[in-house]
């Protein structure tokens, strides 16, 4: 899949909780339908960040694991 990224995170070498408190940030600061590319090295974001997504009601477009880094894609929803 191909998006138009409007904010990008570089959580690489960082451990939970520090992926999802930086994605919480960047959500915050974003305008609702934005994507948000996550780049991660931590496995349990793979569990973290569906789960943030779902709890607070954005939409996860895509999920993608290549060499040990996962790659996520979000679009913020409606306040």
């Amino acid at each position: 899949m191909k998006f138009d990224i409007d904010k990008h995170i570089d959580a690489s070498g960082l451990l939970c909780p520090e992926p999802v408190m930086l994605l919480h940030k960047v959500m915050r600061e974003a305008a609702v339908g934005e994507v948000i590319e996550v780049i991660a090295t931590d496995p349990s974001t793979t569990r973290d960040i569906p789960k943030f997504c779902h709890f607070l009601k954005h939409e996860l477009l895509d999920q993608i694991e290549r060499d040990k880094t996962y790659v996520y894609y979000l679009r913020k929803a409606g306040e």
